[in-house]
């Protein structure tokens, strides 16, 4: 038997050219294949439209049934809109006439039950699904969390943020909660994050869920009795909530617990609307509050100034600049509270809540609590 003899790379390179001689000339490589083609919207058919997953794999559910008063019932056939900020991936969506949920599970052995509802923004003219949903989706999906893409009605397309897009968020946040026994999640660990306009939407939500409830508790309702609060809150670069220019609306006694983060100086007007939410929750007592103001960074969409790092969304990395690591942060935040323990197991977030049901407003007259009176010789007894 004849040993095996192997030769060096080189030396079989050498071999096989001395047998198939090519000019230096000809030796070209060819070009690499551009992108592969952006994902498409659905058929326009005759029935209204329900989009295609944007990420593979994902459930996608529309908020209401077609009869609904809250769509357009000459809208709800025409399909979305998609566009690009490089090519090849979906960089936001417009033209939303029939709003959707799009389902997707973690990964199935770190599966701790939470869900995050993703509300990207795009100043309530566009849904930048691209950087603040789809990268959260693989993100989270790593973290044990299950994730839902928003896709909510736009101001561009005549409807009204403050009505109508914080009801898609509500109507979702009941959707996904009563699908939880379908979907393997835990029904006391569903939120909303949003980024900037959608961070709105998070904290209109916040606010308002016990009246869409309550306005919704009618028979022929299927989800009359599903709750549409959300468990936790994540206000991400956010626009103006509710408590814009000295507002005061009500702030439930279940008011959920709240992250927040933002950069400073290069987008201040968003650290304002960040300072202001929090401040307003703050002086109620609310629970569970954590505000994060970054020094560096501008808005999503901002010129940076020379030297400064680039503006982008979500998860990016900034450049370096401390602001792009306020996920680990965020993380913090929700294991502290619970929410990446095991499903079933009721969260410190959860009992907060309860223990501060009927907690009052903070005093901001506040003294410093007085010191002790210095203890007095005793008297000599006669």
């Amino acid at each position: 038997m004849n040993p095996r003899v192997f030769l060096p790379a080189a030396v079989l390179l050498g071999v096989l050219s001395s047998q198939n001689p090519v000019s230096a000339a000809d030796a070209v490589l060819p070009p690499p294949p551009g992108p592969q083609g952006m994902l498409t919207p659905g058929p326009q058919t005759d029935a209204p439209y329900v989009p295609l997953p944007l990420v593979p794999g994902g459930a996608v559910i529309p908020l209401y049934p077609p009869d609904s008063p809250y769509l357009k019932a000459d809208k709800i056939r025409e399909p979305e809109e998609y566009h690009s900020y490089s090519p090849g991936s979906i960089g936001y969506i417009i033209h939303i006439h029939n709003p959707s949920i799009e389902f997707h599970a973690s990964k199935g052995g770190i599966n701790t039950g939470a869900t995050i509802i993703l509300a990207a923004g795009g100043g309530h003219n566009t849904l930048g699904v691209g950087g603040e949903s789809i990268d959260e989706v693989y993100f989270f999906a790593l973290q044990g969390i299950n994730t839902v893409i928003l896709r909510n009605r736009l101001r561009s397309d005549g409807y009204d943020p403050k009505t109508d897009a914080v009801n898609d968020t509500l109507q979702a946040i009941k959707l996904v909660r009563a699908h939880a026994k379908d979907w393997n999640i835990d029904p006391n660990k569903i939120g909303v994050m949003g980024f900037s306009a959608g961070a709105e939407l998070a904290a209109g939500a916040s606010l308002q869920w016990s009246d869409f409830d309550q306005k919704n508790d009618v028979p022929a309702n299927p989800l009359a009795k599903v709750s549409s609060r959300p468990d936790f809150s994540v206000l991400i670069y956010p626009g103006p909530s509710l408590f814009f220019n000295g507002s005061t609306p009500t702030i439930p006694r279940d008011v959920p617990p709240a992250f927040i983060a933002c950069t400073g100086q290069g987008d201040w007007i968003h650290a304002h609307w960040a300072n202001e939410y929090f401040t307003a929750l703050l002086n109620d007592g609310v629970p569970n509050l954590e505000l994060h103001l970054y020094a560096r960074g501008r808005h999503p969409g901002d010129k940076p100034g020379p030297g400064e790092p680039p503006s982008s969304g979500g998860l990016s990395n900034y450049g370096g600049a401390a602001f792009g690591t306020w996920s680990a942060r965020f993380l913090d935040w929700f294991r502290d509270l619970g929410f990446l323990n095991k499903p079933g197991v009721e969260t410190q977030a959860a009992k907060d809540v309860a223990a501060n049901l009927d907690r009052k407003p903070h005093n901001l007259k506040w003294t410093p609590p007085k010191a002790p009176a210095a203890p007095t010789a005793p008297t000599a007894k006669p």
